[in-house]
């Protein structure tokens, strides 16, 4: 059983998954990392949600940043979203996306490729669940 399940829309985001995962391995969190898509891979990641017993999802996701969205709608449990920097609009694109979720589909959105302070949230929220 993995406490933090970390998800990235893409391969392309590798430099902020060993981010999270650097800063969660600091802390000796467990943690499953997936890539999925939200978009290409949509039945897979809502069997991956609902199948998984980890206790918080990290999304790291760029552009439209649907990721952290589609997994809030589908669980009950802490989401911490993660907006990627991008070409066009150096991430802000994403973190809008990821900050204007609809009432009822909860997302803290951290700053635009702090994957480190997802991590970081994630140790925070673990300890009060202990």
């Amino acid at each position: 059983m993995a406490d933090v399940a970390v998800i990235a829309g893409s391969a392309s985001d590798q430099a902020i998954i060993d981010k999270v995962t650097g800063t969660l391995a600091q802390y000796k969190i467990s943690y499953d990392m997936q890539i999925i898509s939200a978009h290409r891979d949509a039945d897979r990641l809502d069997s991956y949600v609902k199948a998984s017993d980890a206790k918080i999802f990290i999304c790291i996701a760029g552009m439209s940043a649907a990721l952290p969205g589609v997994v809030a709608a589908r669980t009950e449990k802490p989401v911490i979203g993660v907006p990627v920097s991008g070409k066009i609009a150096g991430g802000l694109d994403a973190l809008l996306s990821i900050a204007q979720m609809p009432k009822g589909v909860p997302v803290a959105c951290m700053a635009v490729d702090g994957g480190e302070n997802a991590a970081h949230m994630a140790h925070r929220i673990l300890s009060l669940m202990q």
